[in-house]
Parts: structure tokens; C-alpha cells; sequence
């Protein structure tokens, strides 16, 4: 949520700072703005509501000679979208920018005031420009007022300043919120994500929680949270992995639905390299460290938000029937609330697209603190989730810019469903004739995605037709019903049709009730042992005439007969390939409803990308 973005040494810096703020516009696209200095050495903030396109054409029209800025564009938590409540926010000393949330900015706002601070926004940022300012006027230097003033912040930030009449200084600090430094030759960035940094350097290094720093052209020093400067180790970026083009599709969405059989490829062959393993010799595949023995363990407990908490769904029905294990899945933003019990020596998995979920690593600290081991499934190398994990296993799946995760869970799925079968292995479980079937599964995928992609036209003609809902629903028994939640949230994400997802089953114990001839129904049902208990449970769909949509395999839909018209296939599968199979048409049919009703598909309304805030 929200993007940050800061620049000092480079001449033409408002050009420069549009190009991070493009990289991170998936962050926040509620507002733009920026800050520099100008030739005088004051202040100059230019911002927008609205996309970066907006504040560009803004920028583009100004005579500006600076070689300091900072940018960020916002997603909205305090105050309305509007150019007040913009960043970045500035007084007659400084300009700053924030990512996070401040949570005692109202007792905070209320002592500024009383000093005759003049606040113009909404927003809890505010606060921070103004107790800042507020040690200057006390006569501190400008370090020395920001450390001062962070310390009584309560909540998650990063934060980006630039002072009037100090052209070659950019203070910041994180907490809660991810933040890295960037080094160029005469120039230093800064970013919120190795993302916006790969338009300048590709050497960076991430800030720790509590840092506090300060850059100039040739450098940065940086103090840790107990007040001693430190040196963060310096990294080199795979700017491969930074690639975020949109190549020739209409939508980042569309390109990461049809990378799948790439990435998925990669994330297989990370986790299962062939070309130097024996297939069947797993216990050499990723070697965990011997603080996690899978054979003593008795409870797993999977933590995530949103599709990766779904991927936590499949992940239980894969575990569970391959060995004899609890495992308890929980969303990460309630996990804590429940105080859970947790033995010592447990196993906690944390999956997070961007690593840096804050309700996810909330979780993870509960976790740590009550001594479960931890692993990560991440996609983004040097997170926070990553740093602070003892084992981390990393999906392969590149920059996903599409705000609907798409890419992402298929290959959080890879590394679920290995882990399901290196559980199994140690255990001792597994038999020979399954273990080969699991390894020729892994094999296959690439293949079966490809296939899955073929006919992925006709559900823009299925799509047509449901254009016009209010609301739609989605059944699956089995494996199949995190699948069938996972499609009505990509239908809420980008059509903004209201969806809900129920287990087939279900649905005679009160769901039936919403079923009448405007509700398009979703049903996922291939043709495995519980097809003709979820046949039955279409059947009474179809009887209140609703208009059905089956994802099936060609047996499924035989069977079915000509009862259903809009009826989708897939290749034929088994309980580890089915989601990969069931999940693809779920995610091109609300692509295509999201573009037939004109909506911004890769920007959907009110959602953010990265979700770094509780």
C-alpha cells in the first residue's frame, strides 16, 4: 500500500521520479505527488488525485532544475482522495512522504494544534511534517529532529524527508513498513520495493525495522532501533526478476494468467531440479535444516491473507491425504486475536506474495514468540517474511503487477504441494508407485497449464452473458472448494459482482435460498469420487433454473449431458493437478466480465497490491 520513491544526485530528478512511481503505481493509485528542490533551494510539491498519468502531465509542463525529490503515490487509509490529502505534506521547512499508518496521530494532532500548527489534511501524515518541524523550530538539527520525532510515532511507517535549503539530504526511516536504499555512481535512491529501484540501480539494500538514515549523493549511514550505526548488507538485484513490461496484452493480468506455464515451470524445476537431482532422491531436494524434522512433527498450522490463504486451503486437503499430520490453516489478520495455543516445536507456514503482508508477519512474530519454527513460501527474495523466517522457499513467479494474484498462487501451489510430498517422504509414508505418480505430477504441470490455455476465448462469450449480476455463486466439493472461494474473489476483485463461495453441500442448508434465474452459479466439478454428490447439488440449481457454468473434464460433462449450456473443459486431472486445472478458467472468466463491463482490470477500485498496513 502506497509507494515511495526518493532520488539525490541525478539532474532532471522529476523524470526520474516518475519512472519509480510507475514501477509502483500497483501500489496505490488513489494520488500522486512529489517534492524537490528547486535551483533557489526551496521547496516545490507538485501532486495529483488520480493515476501517475495525471501528475505526469503536470510535472512535464514545469520548468524544474533539481537534482533532490521524492515521490510516493497513495492508496488512501486516513482521509478522502483528494489533492489535500495527497502526499507528499510540507511546511515552511521540509516535505515528506509515508507509507503505513500512524496510530496515535490524533493526540498528536491535537497537541500541534495547540502550538498553532496549521494542518490542511485528513490524513495522520500530517502529523509527522509537523512534529518534525516542530524540533526544528526547538533550534535540532535535521537529524536529530526526526529521530526525535519518530520515537513518539506509534504504528508502521516509512518515511522519506527533503528539507528547504538542504540540496543534498534525504532523511528517512522504517518501521512496520518495507523500505530500500539504492546505490548509483554520484546518486542514491530510494524505494519502497526492489520494484521502483530497478529503474536506477541494481544494488540496494534493505532498511531493518526501527532503522533511521540519512543519504546523500555518495552514500547513506544508517542507525538501528537501539541507536548504533550499522551496515546493512549491500545486494546486487536480478533485474530479470524486476522485468515488469507488459509485453503485448491488453493487461498485466492477462500476461500473468498466460505466464503461468513459464513461471510454473521455473518454481517446478527450483523445487525438483532435474538436471541434477535423481527425481526420486527427495530427501536432497531443498535440504531443510535439522531444526525442522518433519518426522517428529505432530502439527502444522498455515497462516495467510487472501488468495495465498486460499493456496493454505488446498495445501490442508493435499497434506492431510498424504500423511498422517493436523494441520490448521487460520487468516493471518485474525490469528493472533484468538490467542492460539501453540507447542513448542510446531511448524508455522507463512505465504505471502510480497513478503512484506503486515498481517501475515504479525502472525509470524506470534509464532516465533511461543517457539514454533518458521517457514516461509515467498516470492520475493530479502523480505521482511524472508528475513525473518528460518527457512525460506521462494515461488519463481517474476513481478505480479495485476492487482487480482493470478501467477502467484499457481506457484505458491507448486511449493505447497512439494512440501506436501516431502512431509509425506520423511514420514515415511509414501509409497513407491504414489511417490512416482507425485514426481510425474510435478513434471506435468508446465504441459497441463499450456493445455488449460488453449480455449481460454469461449469464456468471453460465457462472460457476456453475466455481465448484467448482482450477485454470483461459486460451489466446489472436495479440493475443488477453496478453488470455487478463489474464483468468487477474483470476481469481487475486478467485476465488482458480489460472489460468495460455498461448498456444494452447503448449499441445502440455507445458500439455496439466494438461487433464482439472475444468478449465475459456478460449479467445479471434475469427474473424481465426489462427482455424483456434486452432480446432485447442480441438479437442484438447475431445477430453480439458475444459469450454470461447469468446469469439468470431458467425463464430468458427458455425464452431465446437455442439461448445462455454458460449460467449460479442462484436461483430465487427479486431486494434485486439479486445482492448477480448475483454478485457470476461474481466473479468465472474471478477466473477461471485468473487460466487458469496461473496468480498469489491473487497478480495481479501493484495492492495493502490496497490503502493508493491519
Amino acid at each position: 500500500m502506497c509507494g515511495i520513491v526518493g532520488i539525490i544526485g541525478k539532474p532532471n530528478v522529476e523524470k526520474e521520479l516518475l519512472k519509480g512511481l510507475k514501477k509502483l503505481e500497483y501500489r496505490g493509485y488513489d494520488s500522486a505527488g512529489m517534492a524537490f528542490l528547486d535551483k533557489d533551494g526551496g521547496l516545490r510539491i507538485l501532486k495529483e488525485t488520480g493515476k501517475i498519468v495525471n501528475l505526469e502531465e503536470v510535472v512535464l509542463a514545469q520548468d524544474i532544475e533539481s537534482t533532490v525529490g521524492i515521490g510516493h503515490t497513495r492508496w488512501a487509509t486516513h482521509g478522502a482522495p483528494n489533492r489535500d490529502n495527497a502526499h507528499p505534506h510540507f511546511t515552511d521547512k521540509l516535505a515528506l512522504v509515508h507509507n503505513g499508518i500512524i496510530e496515535n496521530y490524533k493526540e498528536l494532532r491535537v497537541e500541534l494544534s495547540a502550538k498553532g500548527y496549521p494542518f490542511r489534511s485528513e490524513t495522520d501524515t500530517e502529523v509527522i511534517a509537523w512534529l518534525v518541524t516542530d524540533y526544528l523550530n526547538q533550534g535540532l538539527k535535521e537529524f536529530n529532529a526526526v529521530e526525535k520525532a519518530v520515537a513518539r510515532l506509534k504504528g508502521a511507517y516509512a518515511l522519506a524527508i527533503i528539507f528547504n535549503r538542504c540540496p543534498d539530504l534525504i532523511i528517512g526511516a522504517r518501521q512496520g513498513s518495507p523500505l530500500a536504499i539504492g546505490y548509483g555512481e554520484d546518486a542514491m535512491y530510494l524505494g519502497s520495493d526492489a520494484l521502483a529501484l530497478s529503474s536506477y540501480t541494481d544494488t540496494l539494500c534493505y532498511l531493518e525495522e526501527g532503522d533511521l538514515f540519512f543519504m546523500k549523493k555518495r552514500g547513506a549511514k544508517i542507525k538501528d532501533k537501539h541507536g548504533r550505526w550499522v551496515a546493512r548488507k549491500i545486494k546486487t538485484l536480478d533485474l530479470a526478476q524486476a522485468d515488469s513490461d507488459k509485453g503485448d496484452f491488453d493487461h498485466y493480468m492477462l500476461k500473468e494468467i498466460f505466464e503461468q506455464t513459464q513461471t510454473i515451470k521455473k518454481t517446478v524445476d527450483y523445487v525438483f531440479d532435474l538436471k541434477k537431482k535423481t527425481p526420486k532422491d527427495l530427501k536432497d531436494i531443498l535440504g531443510f535444516p535439522a531444526e525442522i524434522d518433519f518426522r517428529s512433527l505432530k502439527k502444522i498450522t498455515l497462516v495467510a491473507c487472501g488468495t495465498s490463504y486460499y493456496a493454505c486451503c488446498v495445501a490442508k486437503y493435499w497434506i492431510e491425504h498424504l500423511a498422517p499430520i493436523s494441520i490448521e490453516i487460520d487468516v493471518a489478520s485474525e490469528f493472533r486475536y484468538r490467542t492460539p495455543f501453540m507447542e513448542e516445536g510446531g511448524l508455522a507456514v507463512f505465504i505471502s506474495q510480497s513478503g512484506e503482508t503486515a498481517d501475515t508477519l504479525a502472525a509470524l512474530r506470534y509464532c516465533k514468540k511461543y517457539g514454533q519454527k518458521i517457514l516461509s513460501i515467498v516470492n520475493v527474495p530479502e523480505s521482511t517474511i524472508d528475513r525473518e523466517s528460518d527457512v525460506s522457499l521462494f515461488t519463481q513467479a517474476g513481478p505480479e503487477i495485476g492487482v487480482a494474484s493470478t501467477k502467484a498462487f499457481t506457484n505458491q501451489l507448486v511449493i505447497l504441494l512439494w512440501l506436501a510430498v516431502k512431509i509425506a517422504f520423511e514420514k515415511n509414508v509414501l509409497k513407491e508407485e504414489k511417490q512416482d505418480k507425485l514426481i510425474q505430477t510435478l513434471k506435468d504441470l508446465p504441459g497441463l497449464i499450456e493445455e488449460g490455455l488453449q480455449d481460454s476465448k469461449k469464456l468471453e462469450v460465457i462472460a457476456s452473458k453475466i455481465t448484467h449480476a448482482k450477485t454470483a455463486l461459486y460451489l466446489g466439493r472436495g479440493i475443488s472448494y477453496p478453488i470455487a472461494m478463489e474464483g468468487a474473489l477474483k470476481l469481487k476483485e475486478i467485476s465488482y459482482i458480489h460472489a460468495e463461495a460455498y461448498a456444494a453441500g452447503e448449499m441445502k442448508h440455507g445458500p439455496i435460498a439466494l438461487v433464482d434465474e439472475s444468478v449465475p452459479v459456478v460449479c467445479f466439478a471434475p469427474f473424481n469420487q465426489l462427482f455424483e454428490k456434486t452432480a446432485s447439488n447442480i441438479e437442484e440449481i438447475i431445477a430453480r433454473k439458475a444459469n450454470v457454468i461447469l468446469i469439468s473434464d470431458k467425463e464430468g460433462l458427458d455425464a452431465m449431458g446437455d442439461k448445462i449450456e455454458n460449460r467449460i473443459e479442462i484436461p483430465k486431472t487427479n486431486i494434485f493437478s486439479e486445482p492448477f486445472l480448475t483454478v485457470l478458467p476461474a481466473q479468465i472468466f472474471a478477466y473477461y466480465v471485468a473487460v466487458l463491463k469496461e473496468n480498469n482490470v489491473d487497478q480495481p477500485r479501493n484495492l492495493a497490491k502490496s497490503v502493508t498496513v493491519e
